[in-house]
């Protein structure tokens, strides 16, 4: 099995001795603990006990945000002269829980409200050109667009022409064509905010509203902030660090009926929460409305006011979420299919792929599976009454955002980040956008590029683990974006047992270096068995887990990649 052998590039980080010592005696914890925290650059003693010890009275000043005296002003206003104030959400988790705070923050001061997010298929991103005059109809004075809005400029100037204020609270690049000439902008990335954390959610800037509004962020509102933080996928690092640390606990005792709710439907009530139960059960269920039909249906459970709403409510993100697996799995197979037919690797760099048909609420999954699949830049398109809509995912080292900039010519709409991004095209433009888009990447992307790296923390031996060090590194959660769960390497261990077949596709064995013996387990690498004999010789890439199963506590190898030792 040669190619598995040859398929990742370990990257062992360099040790800083120096610098290991220094944050190693001055913050009192092991030496390998100071070197995942050097290896996350934090390189003084302040940094690390600002990281290990998170305290919500490290916030900074909401004000220091630009626009936030006027937004609030602005919202203190409405409530005063009893004005409609709409909120506009997008589609997504972070959209669904910045839209049910907001709401939350605006009963609260008893304001008037109510909400809008537009439907995925039909009205498509962000703010559109029917929801002026719908609000106007509806006597709405104010809207506030969250997760959306920062390139709506055109929108924003029909919503000021009806005489409807907008204030704009997104955390997505503004367009280099200016800013929406909105009342006020709430947006970190903007460049003349000097507010000194650029990576909040969405959800996240409403709670520093919150926190403008009542003087801290009020707890109860920590549940919900975790959720759209976490499922946003930003970097778990300062203020996001601060609201999922603080943030998950308050989930697993929430009092908000529909989490509460969809817990239970999702089966994990009683579970220690972590980042992994919102981004793969409890964000895909919130996202499967969106997805298959109106995230309305999400925004309602957040906001059911009883157990008996809350909980019809969760069984129907449950149906949506079981149908759109079904549709992810169908379209799944049939770009796998696709790609083996149809892509030349010698040729083609990004993967595009296009039929018509497919749901466009399963797109971005499936760029996402066929990106990690080949390795490569991956956009899939479906194609209805001529007109192709796409989601792009891509790789390090490749900037999606700046590739569609060289396309621009030939799309209706785009627009994205670096490593994902949505479009719109012509079905008579995607072959030369296919040519277009591999053109650019021929000189942006080599052979290297398109073979994924796996980033070691350090390598050691499996005589200097053990569970005080396991638990020591737990205590570095939550892990996330910006600070993944570390992975260290161990070097010609032998393998002591036959491997066994766990489920489906999982392989568990025991190594030892000859002094101490522990289990590792492969979620997903079974395709390894024939390598893992019994006194055979391997190198192991690993994060260094707890495995309490109904047993005293262990250190466990959770696996990310087996080679063959070499001497």
């Amino acid at each position: 099995m040669p190619t598995v052998l040859t398929q990742k590039f370990w990257q062992v980080r360099n040790p800083d001795p120096r610098l290991q010592v220094l944050l190693s005696n001055a913050l009192k914890v092991h030496p390998l603990i100071a070197q995942v925290l050097a290896n996350r650059g934090i390189i003084t003693p302040e940094e690390g006990h600002e990281f290990l010890f998170a305290d919500m009275e490290k916030l900074h000043n909401p004000f220091l945000m630009k626009d936030m005296e006027r937004a609030i002003g602005r919202i203190k206003e409405a409530g005063e002269k009893g004005e409609k104030v709409l909120i506009f959400g997008d589609y997504d988790v972070d959209g669904v829980t910045s839209s049910a705070l907001l709401h939350k923050i605006l009963t609260r001061l008893g304001i008037n409200v109510s909400n809008h997010i537009p439907h995925r298929m039909s009205d498509g991103y962000g703010l559109n050109d029917t929801i002026g005059q719908v609000a106007k109809d509806a006597g709405i004075n104010l809207i506030i667009a969250v997760d959306c809005g920062i390139t709506a400029s055109r929108e924003v100037d029909i919503l000021n022409e009806l005489g409807i204020d907008v204030i704009i609270v997104d955390h997505h690049e503004p367009s280099p064509e200016g800013l929406p000439k909105a009342f006020a902008i709430i947006d970190p990335k903007r460049r003349d905010c000097s507010y000194p954390f650029k990576h909040l959610a969405s959800v996240g800037l409403v709670a520093k509203m919150s926190q403008a509004l009542f003087g801290k962020v009020p707890e109860e509102y920590l549940d919900l902030i975790a959720l759209g933080t976490i499922a946003d996928v930003v970097p778990l690092r300062g203020e996001n660090r601060i609201f999922v640390k603080y943030g998950l606990p308050k989930m697993s005792e929430t009092k908000n009926f529909g989490l509460s709710a969809l817990i239970d439907a999702a089966k994990i009530r009683g579970k220690k929460f972590r980042p992994y139960y919102v981004g793969f059960i409890l964000g895909p269920r919130i996202n499967a409305t969106g997805r298959m039909g109106s995230a309305h249906k999400s925004l309602d459970l957040l906001l059911a006011a009883d157990n008996v709403t809350a909980c019809a409510l969760a069984q129907e993100l449950e149906t949506f979420n079981t149908e759109r697996q079904r549709l992810q799995r169908e379209v799944v197979e049939q770009a796998m299919q696709m790609v083996e037919q149809e892509i030349n690797f010698k040729e083609h760099k990004i993967i595009v792929l296009c039929k018509e048909g497919w749901h466009k609420g399963v797109l971005g999954i499936v760029a996402s599976r066929v990106a990690e699949t080949y390795y490569r830049p991956t956009i899939i398109i479906s194609i209805e009454d001529g007109v192709g809509t796409a989601s792009a995912r891509s790789i390090a080292g490749f900037h999606l955002n700046e590739a569609l900039h060289h396309c621009a010519e030939i799309l209706v709409t785009f627009g994205g980040h670096k490593l994902a991004a949505g479009l719109t095209i012509k079905e008579e433009h995607v072959e030369d956008f296919k040519k277009k888009i591999n053109l650019f990447a021929k000189d942006i992307l080599e052979i290297r590029d398109m073979v994924p790296i796996i980033h070691m923390d350090a390598e050691v031996t499996l005589s200097s683990l053990s569970l005080e060090v396991a638990q020591l590194i737990e205590g570095l959660e939550p892990y996330g974006e910006g600070n993944s769960s570390p992975v260290f390497c161990s070097r010609q261990l032998v393998v002591k047992s036959a491997p066994q077949i766990m489920g489906k596709d999982t392989i568990k064995f025991w190594v030892t270096d000859g002094q101490a013996s522990i289990s590792a387990v492969g979620f997903g690498m079974a395709k390894y068995v024939d390598l893992v004999r019994p006194g055979q010789q391997v190198d192991l890439a690993y994060e260094l887990t707890i495995d309490d199963w109904n047993k005293s506590p262990t250190i466990q190898l959770k696996l990310k990649d087996i080679r063959e030792s070499t001497n």
